[in-house]
């Protein structure tokens, strides 16, 4: 495996629907309380919902929803979530932790300057006892205006950052930091080789160096069709957005919201373990 100095122990990442109760069209207030018991300083936690939760809330308190064609609804629903997701890690972390809200853009990681000054504000934030909690700034995101600007960034540098979704924004920020490892939760126990067979879950991913990997990786994509909701990526996406922390030595695994992080990191359950020998 590559030796490097590793800075950050955990960045984890918990998408949309692992929060939701589907079957009562609610919050999963039990999975929030049982994240709660595992979150600690140390780790950095990236988590999706804000859309979701706000949707709910707002249908909750309205009896009806916005018009799903108005360029503003994502953006209202995230603007109301925002504000109850980081209730329900305040509700549910250990009192004697600060949480700490982190909202970022594309922005933040195309800019040097920027990206310098997360990294010192997530390092601060663990070292001063503090959990801090990431999520994308859906709210104040303009997909028009992000398109355009990722377009004359595009012209001025070869490599740039869209951050579509939070599993490039964990990504990213597993880089950032120097994670040892990246943990993607989501409501599948990891990557199949055939979505509709259980038994072809994929336990390990590796190979000796980078190069060899990413080459597995493209060849595990070509299997991977459709996402747990509209509007989101997928497994294909998730592995194309993590290999710049395989390149670093991170390793990353993906499991199921529905275990114990400290249970799929000794991989006593069910995950795939993504890694560079």
């Amino acid at each position: 495996m590559i030796k490097i100095t590793f800075m950050i122990e955990l960045v984890g990442k918990i998408g949309s629907m692992a929060l939701i109760d589907k079957a009562n069209g609610d919050i999963d207030y039990n999975k929030f309380a049982n994240l709660g018991r595992q979150l600690k300083p140390g780790m950095i936690w990236i988590s999706s919902g804000a859309v979701e939760i706000g949707r709910i809330d707002y249908i909750r308190r309205t009896g009806i929803e916005l018009p799903p064609e108005d360029n503003h609804t994502k953006a209202n629903y995230a603007a109301q979530g925002q504000a109850i997701l980081m209730q329900m890690y305040r509700n549910f972390i250990n009192p004697q932790y600060g949480i700490r809200q982190f909202l970022v853009e594309h922005n933040h990681f195309n800019n040097e300057k920027k990206s310098i000054h997360i990294k010192k504000l997530l390092e601060a934030a663990v070292s001063q006892n503090c959990v801090p909690i990431v999520n994308y700034n859906d709210a104040v995101s303009c997909e028009e205006l992000r398109k355009f600007e990722i377009g004359i960034l595009s012209k001025k540098k070869q490599s740039v950052l869209e951050l579509v979704d939070n599993d490039e924004t964990a990504s990213q920020i597993a880089c950032l930091v120097k994670a040892k490892t990246l943990l993607i939760l989501s409501t599948l126990d990891g990557i199949y080789e055939d979505i509709n067979s259980s038994s072809s879950l994929l336990r390990e991913i590796s190979a000796p160096n980078f190069e060899e990997l990413s080459k597995k990786l493209d060849e595990v994509k070509l299997k991977c069709l459709g996402a747990s909701r509209a509007g989101a990526n997928g497994a294909k996406y998730k592995l194309e957005y993590i290999k710049p922390c395989l390149a670093q030595g991170t390793r990353v695994i993906i499991a199921s919201a529905k275990y114990n992080i400290d249970d799929i990191i000794a991989e006593r359950v069910p995950s795939t373990m993504i890694w560079v020998k």
